[in-house]
């Protein structure tokens, strides 16, 4: 399946969950959010996963940027470029999607049912940290398609997605569209790449 092909499933899935998200997915979300979040959701593994989304993903590509500035390396930097672009990309479109649909944090509509034991901030759909997280894990993934990247990356990546539900932050279908947005947004980066600076991949890249 060929990078376009890969942007358009994604597409229609953001699609169908976006009318999954508006008709009578509800009551499933908040289930499936009781049966993640505990009545006290303390554990220090779950509260400092959720913090790494901005820690790994600054340390990582801003290491490879500083890493190709001193060596002098030209597809390092590409590299980390490649990474902020869909970063960025992903940004724009998660915070334009929180604005837009306007959904209340799970902990504020369901005060009774769902527990979060730090204040409720912003707007909860898509998930911001799991869309940042995917967006970096898909980006190297493409990038340096090494197993023991790839793996990792996206055991991380879904870490964290499940670490905002664990912590009362986030509906189910908040971390799902999170992730695709995430993806999608580093696909689309690794494809502007590619047509605009073809000789500074490799033939080994995707």
């Amino acid at each position: 399946m060929n990078l376009i092909k890969k942007i358009n499933v994604i597409c229609c899935l953001l699609i169908a969950n976006l009318f999954a998200v508006n008709l009578h997915s509800q009551n499933a979300d908040i289930n499936i959010l009781r049966s993640i979040n505990p009545e006290n959701p303390s554990s220090r593994f779950w509260k400092s996963t959720s913090k790494t989304y901005i820690i790994l993903t600054g340390t990582a590509t801003l290491g490879s940027l500083a890493c190709g500035l001193i060596r002098n390396d030209h597809e390092l930097k590409n590299n980390a470029y490649e990474t902020l672009l869909g970063v960025g990309i992903n940004i724009i479109v998660t915070d334009a999607m929180k604005v837009i649909f306007d959904r209340t944090r799970p902990a504020d509509e369901y005060p009774a049912d769902i527990v979060a034991l730090s204040g409720s901030e912003g707007h909860s759909f898509p998930s911001g940290h799991t869309s940042v997280a995917f967006a970096t894990a898909t980006s190297f993934s493409l990038i340096y398609k090494k197993w023991w990247i790839v793996v990792p990356a996206y055991l991380w990546a879904g870490c964290v997605g499940y670490s905002r539900m664990y912590l009362g932050k986030h509906y189910p279908s908040d971390v799902l569209m999170g992730a695709l947005v995430g993806t999608g947004s580093s696909l689309l980066s690794h494809w502007l790449r590619k047509k605009i600076f073809p000789q500074k991949i490799s033939k080994t890249q995707p």
